[in-house]
């Protein structure tokens, strides 16, 4: 998906989705963001189904689609035609999955709403857990990775370079978090929509944001440890060094922001 350093203020999103009759609200509603997914959709799909099901719980799949070049529309038009609970968006021009997340975020209706990264590297049997854990008083819910880094060179620098984003967000946002930048998110609804619509990245640092946001705005989110198992063969769509440099644009535009809002609440406080 486009890079980190993309922003909001250049996409429209929909308006948040009115509250409907209570007896058709699902309970959980899941955002699937797509972005050159052919190579395991379906599969990740029947996967995910099953977990639902098997939970026992009503649901919505809302499926975005980022401007696939491959065959990853066709495959989600083939998934939702017939499936009631099931819905598409397609989008005409590649936006970043976190502008994907916010829109799907907005046109969810259930109670809790989340995400997830379609490859299952985080699988979804751990629904269950965020579930748990939002039900037991917490606003949110969150994947806390743990994962055997191996001996490949490339997964070791994945893992020192995550591992001082990490150390670096908690540094400059005095946040309690362990890992921001997973993508395996889920909220209660009515405390994260308005949360969602001030994030202003559309790229990558939509996690990191959205996590300082929620925690500035007093929402309780837990950590669920998790195992992440990195699909054998899998293309990412995460580019290192460039996207290394995009956080840090990302970080500087988001502080600076914080530093203007802040400015401008002190001198509406003076003027009255």
């Amino acid at each position: 998906m486009s890079s980190a350093c993309a922003n909001a203020d250049t996409y429209t999103y929909p308006a948040a989705t009115a509250a409907t009759d209570a007896k058709s609200v699902p309970e959980i509603s899941i955002v699937i963001p797509c972005f050159m997914e052919e190579d395991y959709l379906e599969d990740s799909v029947a996967q995910l189904t099953t977990t639902l099901e098997e939970m026992g719980c009503s649901y919505e799949l809302i499926f975005i689609d980022d401007k696939s070049t491959d065959s990853t529309p066709n495959i989600i038009k083939r998934l939702v035609d017939n499936h009631p609970h099931r819905r598409a968006v397609y989008h005409e021009k590649n936006i970043g999955r976190g502008g994907t997340v916010t829109e799907g975020f907005l046109l969810a209706t259930g109670r809790i709403v989340g995400f997830l990264d379609i490859d299952l590297e985080v699988h979804c049997r751990f629904i269950p857990s965020m579930l748990e854990a939002i039900g037991s008083g917490a606003d949110g819910a969150t994947a806390f990775r743990k994962y055997n880094v191996g001996w490949r060179p490339g997964a070791w620098i994945r893992h020192l370079l995550s591992s001082g984003y990490r150390r670096l967000s908690k540094m400059l946002f005095e946040i309690p978090f362990h890992d921001t930048e997973t993508g395996f998110k889920f909220f209660v609804r009515e405390k994260i929509i308005d949360i969602s619509k001030r994030t202003k990245d559309v790229g990558w640092f939509w996690d990191s944001e959205i996590m300082i946001l929620s925690h500035q705005a007093g929402l309780k989110i837990a950590e669920v440890p998790c195992r992440f198992e990195r699909r054998t063969g899998a293309t990412s769509t995460v580019r290192i060094f460039r996207d290394i440099w995009a956080y840090l644009v990302a970080i500087r535009r988001f502080r600076k922001r914080q530093r203007s809002e802040a400015e401008s609440q002190h001198t509406q406080l003076s003027s009255k």
